[in-house]
């Protein structure tokens, strides 16, 4: 962390250290990213699998490779299913197994409950299961990491078409900036919940899918930022010596202009963040979003609309989705701050 803050200019180190100084955006950040990383590795912590098997001498990884039941023992070719008591005991009589810290996928469903499902928590379900069996705590893992890939992806992609659409107005202005005006008001005018409508009852909704159809909408958020920084750019001196010079306007854009907008474009990232956590959740919630099985928060929620008699299903989604926007919002208050010249931390 030193030798990256050395190489850093004075501004830059000005606002990182405004950054950390803001406790509450600071520490916010720091426990998002460490819930981020480790629900991507959410298959070695929940999972059906075992995560090292050791049978005769020899030790498999079952949780990166398929290995058939003859492979310890058993009698079928068939991938071995480590949750039968039969084939556990082969393997235990002449080896061990190492166990993740959840012995359930977010697809595994529980036929050893004891009573009907959903049931609530215990020993073996620590936050309960949902009306099919399934571990919740499996779930949330995996609804979590799907929540922040979807809307990172979305934002990146959101941010890129976004901060190219409003350069060009903001630079060329004229003739392009009014037709881009009408058009961005005309496009942000549509109905988006009666297009996703209409799109999931003619494809499969899935995560690409989504996302295209979430694209359609959400660049048009940084267009009014990029664009009126680089109407005020554009005509200062030093981008008119650089047109004297012969430079192109590619150039300029990228070299000259556009790290200016970018510092107001950061500001907005972690707010378009928790918007696309919303919507993807808004959507999974209607029915409208992710392939029936998937893990989300959206169809977490849902669960708990249908199943009242169940709270713990309700209340998990709700404190988890609730902690997540406000931990992002805390982080998009904190890079906000630490981006303005005029507030200064002690």
């Amino acid at each position: 962390m030193s030798s990256l803050t050395n190489r850093l200019s004075a501004l830059n180190r000005r606002r990182w250290a405004n950054f950390r100084a803001n406790g509450r955006g600071y520490w916010s950040f720091v426990m998002v990213t460490a819930l981020f990383l480790l629900c991507l590795f959410a298959e070695l912590i929940a999972n059906d699998r075992p995560l090292l098997v050791s049978f005769k001498g020899s030790l498999y990884i079952p949780v990166v490779r398929d290995y058939p039941e003859t492979t310890f023992g058993g009698v079928f070719e068939t991938p071995a299913n480590y949750t039968d008591p039969y084939l556990r005991d082969l393997i235990n009589a002449d080896g061990w197994i190492v166990e993740p810290l959840i012995p359930y996928d977010y697809r595994t469903i529980d036929f050893n409950l004891g009573r009907p499902a959903p049931a609530p928590p215990s020993a073996a379900h620590w936050l309960g299961t949902d009306n099919q069996g399934r571990d919740v705590l499996a779930r949330l893992l995996s609804g979590f990491r799907l929540s922040m890939l979807f809307a990172i992806a979305l934002t990146l992609v959101s941010t890129v078409v976004g901060v190219a659409a409003g350069a060009v107005q903001g630079y060329f202005g004229g003739w392009i900036d009014l037709t881009f005006q009408r058009f961005i008001e005309i496009w942000s005018g549509l109905p988006q919940l009666f297009i996703l409508i209409i799109v999931s009852s003619i494809v499969i909704p899935g995560f690409w899918t989504l996302l295209l159809v979430l694209l359609l909408f959400s660049w048009t958020a940084l267009v009014p930022v990029v664009r009126a920084e680089f109407l005020r750019a554009r005509n200062l001196d030093y981008v008119r010596a650089a047109k004297a010079l012969g430079m192109d306007d590619v150039t300029i854009m990228a070299k000259h202009i556009l790290p200016n907008a970018v510092v107001a474009t950061v500001t907005f990232l972690p707010f378009i963040i928790s918007g696309a956590v919303v919507a993807l959740t808004s959507l999974d919630f209607l029915g409208l979003g992710m392939p029936p099985g998937s893990a989300s928060l959206g169809e977490l929620l849902r669960q708990g609309k249908e199943n009242l008699q169940a709270p713990w299903l309700g209340l998990t989604g709700f404190f988890v989705i609730a902690g997540m926007l406000t931990l992002l919002i805390f982080v998009g208050e904190a890079v906000r701050d630490a981006l303005d010249p005029r507030k200064t931390f002690s």
